[in-house]
């Protein structure tokens, strides 16, 4: 029996749905700041690229993470569809959490590069974590389309914890 009333419940999902199209969006925002600086032979335009990266890494995608996190286990935990209950649920948290662990390491090589690029020592040594930021921008956005179509799709499979529930729930069964 879920939780969360139908007001409640609707609320958390608009929450969770907000955070979490906010956070592919501002991926997709440092995608294109990533790349502006990767590609520019302006070093002041690469390092307005590289501090505006930060910035949105740090301001919004950082925040938005979290927050679709957190929504996203108060909506697996306040309805029917639990967080043990379905492989698909299981998949997007595990997905989620990996994403954001590699978001937080990542964060710090943003903020490297950033600084390079602001004092001018953003030499050919830093190419390769300038490419790797790219590459984490696309990475990121695959990982978030994937979770966003779990949650679309919501493919079936039901855990053994989840099948114990069902059948809890539907009560004895007669023979």
């Amino acid at each position: 029996m879920p939780l969360m009333t139908a007001g409640v419940r609707k609320a958390a999902l608009v929450t969770h749905v907000v955070a979490s199209v906010g956070w592919l969006g501002t991926v997709v925002a440092y995608l294109v700041l990533a790349m502006i600086g990767l590609t520019t032979r302006d070093a002041e335009l690469a390092a307005a690229s590289y501090l505006a990266a930060d910035a949105v890494t740090r301001l919004a995608i950082v925040p938005l993470c979290i927050a679709a996190v957190i929504t996203g286990l108060i909506q697996s935990l306040g309805t029917a569809w639990g967080l043990f209950r379905n492989y698909w649920v299981i998949a997007k948290l595990a997905l989620t959490l990996l994403g954001g662990a590699l978001l937080f390491l990542h964060t710090s090589v943003i903020s490297e590069v950033a600084l390079a690029a602001c004092n001018a020592t953003l030499t050919s040594d830093y190419r390769p974590l300038r490419v790797q930021m790219v590459a984490d921008g696309v990475a990121a956005i695959v990982l978030l389309v994937v979770t966003t179509g779990l949650s679309v799709y919501k493919p079936r499979g039901l855990t053994p914890y989840g099948w114990r529930r069902q059948r809890a729930e539907r009560g004895p069964t007669l023979m």
